[in-house]
Order: C-alpha cells, then structure tokens, then sequence
C-alpha cells in the first residue's frame, strides 16, 4: 500500500538523494553565473551558491533520519528545510524581480571593487572599452579607471574605420549576460523550492507513521 510507512520511508529518502542532485546543480548554475558575469557584484547569486551548500547537508540529516525513523532528526530536518524553502524562495524571486537599470547598478559596485587585471580581461573577452563610456574626467569614472585599450581597439575599429571609431563600453556587452545569469539562477531556484515544500510535508507525515516491525513503546 503506497502511503503505508515503508512507501513514506522509500519516498523520503529518494526524495532526499534528489536534493543531493538538486544541490549540485544549483551550486553549478550560481558558479556558471558568477564565472560567467565577471566583474559584476551579485550577492544573490552567491545567495544560490549557499542555499546549494545548505541543502547538501540538510540531505545528508534527512537520509539518517529516514532510514533510523528518528523522531527528533527528522523534526530538526522539517524546520531547517521549510526556513531553507522560504530563502530560496525569496532569492529566486529576487532574481526574477531585479531589472535592467538595478542589474546596472549591481555591475557598476563589482567593476569598482575589481583590480586591472581583471578589467582587461574583460575588454578583452567582450571587445570593450570602459565601463559606461561616460567622460573619463568625472568622478564616477575617476574611482572606476579602466586599463588602456590599446588591445581592443584595432579588434572593434579595423582599418578603415570612421576616425571617431571606438569600442563600446563593457556595460552593454555585459547586459545580456547579467540578465541570463539572474534569470538563470531565480528559474532554477523558484522551482526546486517547491521541491523542499514537499519534503516537509512527507516528512510530517512520516515522522507521524508508525513503524510496524517496531516495538509499540518505541515509538514517541
């Protein structure tokens, strides 16, 4: 009979194994996202990352206690994993909800913080020059100095180019890969939430079943 307490065991702990594969690859797509942005700042990214991380070891917890039946693992294991759907949940919205002008925003903090090294590797992999190409003389773009685009240069204006010819700034060849890598990151992760919503309810209603092959007294 599936419902039974072996069915809800069996369930619980492929359910679990699940998570483990879940895990890595939340962990991969937030990795992806972060190789892939670059320069840019994104703490919800790194927000994935860590529910990944969590969820491994929230797993680990609930395959002990479906194979023990343990009373007190598997409550433990109902509340961390139902606060864990709440982050996650909120984080993948937040993903979703961030839009072009905040994405902007969030690129302009990381290539502030950011060495040269790493700004020419980025003029470099995108054929651009600057940040936002605004005067280099303003204050903005005083804190935010970029390395020489000797290199770029001849890539984005070949010869005979308009004498006024220069590479775009990083920020519009950057757009499109910010906005995959929030999206990216929030659709995963709004659907594997619910994923964990119900692992606490097949943990509630296991952790209420009684084993049969059990001693009545055993059970509290």
């Amino acid at each position: 009979m599936c419902g039974g307490f072996t069915c809800s065991k069996n369930a619980l702990t492929a359910l679990n194994i699940l998570y483990i594969v879940v895990a890595f690859i939340l962990i991969g797509v937030a990795v992806y996202g972060r190789a892939s942005a670059l320069v840019t700042n994104l703490p919800i990214i790194g927000g994935i990352l860590a529910c990944g991380v969590i969820l491994i070891l929230i797993s680990i917890l609930g395959l002990i206690g479906a194979v023990k039946h343990h009373q007190v693992l598997l409550f433990f294991y109902m509340l961390i994993l139902f606060l864990l759907f709440l982050v996650q949940f909120s984080i993948a919205c937040a993903c979703l909800a961030v839009n072009a002008k905040q994405q902007e925003q969030l690129a302009e903090q990381g290539w502030s913080r950011v060495g040269n090294d790493l700004k020419m590797k980025v003029q470099s992999n995108f054929n651009c020059c600057n940040f936002n190409g605004t005067d280099p003389m303003s204050i903005l773009e005083t804190s935010m100095s970029h390395p020489p685009c000797d290199t770029v240069t001849p890539i984005c204006c070949p010869a005979g180019s308009p004498p006024n010819c220069k590479c775009p700034p990083c920020m519009k060849k950057l757009q499109s890969t910010i906005d995959y890598a929030f999206k990216l990151c929030g659709g995963i992760g709004l659907f594997f939430s619910f994923t964990e919503f119900v692992g606490v309810w097949l943990t509630v209603r296991y952790r209420n079943q009684k084993d049969p092959r059990a001693n009545p007294s055993a059970f509290l």
